[in-house]
């Protein structure tokens, strides 16, 4: 991994040439990503990641916290006891830098140790999942990092609307896999990382593997094609 996102995040911090970010995946054209979004404060933000860290409580576990903003809110605004998780180092680094007492730079599959209150995955939390193949594996390590009365707050999209309708309106979607697992490049600077899969999912297909791993589940705010969730252990 270049850690691009995590070069243009430090880059943007330090004042040092920063540059937009370009992303794109399998079934979408090259798009900009402003690295100062990832920067936003809570009155910036969506709804969805708004209602998430008004719902947060307890012992916080940011996964994918990126730039921090999420954990910044948390820990300067709510007084919240919040770890930022990200596998990029240069992120975290930021972090860091912004304040952010409790940091950590791994893999969420290889961190152990303590339990939470709430767990958040935002911003399409579901892509860390990677493919339907796998999703198992990620539940059941977000079971173990719960508190008994715990919370998962996680965010995705129904991307169906991505897709061309035929003459009767039906959706012309691959006959292979499901139809939101993507590949996803990051461009930075004339550099592109490798492609990773990453996973956007529709509100019932999270629900059925979400309730194969021992969770409770409720959608707790739809916004347009995006929803929040809300994860409990049965």
């Amino acid at each position: 991994m270049k850690d691009l996102m995590g070069r243009a995040i430090l880059d943007y911090f330090q004042n040092e040439n920063p540059e937009d970010l370009q992303t794109e995946t399998s079934i979408s054209e090259l798009d900009e990503l402003p690295v100062e979004y990832l920067f936003r404060g809570f009155e910036e933000m969506n709804k969805i990641e708004q209602k998430a860290l008004k719902l947060a409580h307890g012992k916080v576990l940011d996964i994918g916290a990126g730039a921090g903003s999420h954990s910044l809110y948390l820990q300067n605004e709510r007084k919240l006891d919040i770890t930022a998780l990200d596998i990029s180092p240069k992120s975290i680094e930021v972090c860091q830098l912004r304040g952010i007492q409790k940091t950590v730079v791994q893999n969420m599959l290889e961190f152990s140790g303590e339990t939470y209150d709430t767990i958040l995955l935002l911003m399409n939390g579901t892509g860390i999942f990677q493919s339907l193949n796998v999703i198992d594996i990620y539940l059941q390590k977000l079971h173990s990092l719960l508190n008994k009365n715990g919370q998962i707050l996680i965010d995705s999209t129904d991307i169906l609307y991505m897709f061309d309708t035929d003459e009767d309106g039906g959706v012309l979607i691959p006959a292979n896999g499901y139809y939101g697992e993507l590949d996803y490049i990051v461009h930075y600077k004339g550099e592109s990382e490798d492609p990773i899969k990453w996973l956007y999912l529709d509100f019932n297909t999270l629900k059925n593997a979400a309730e194969n791993n021992g969770f409770k589940i409720e959608k707790v705010l739809q916004d347009e094609d995006s929803y929040l969730a809300k994860l409990i252990k049965n």
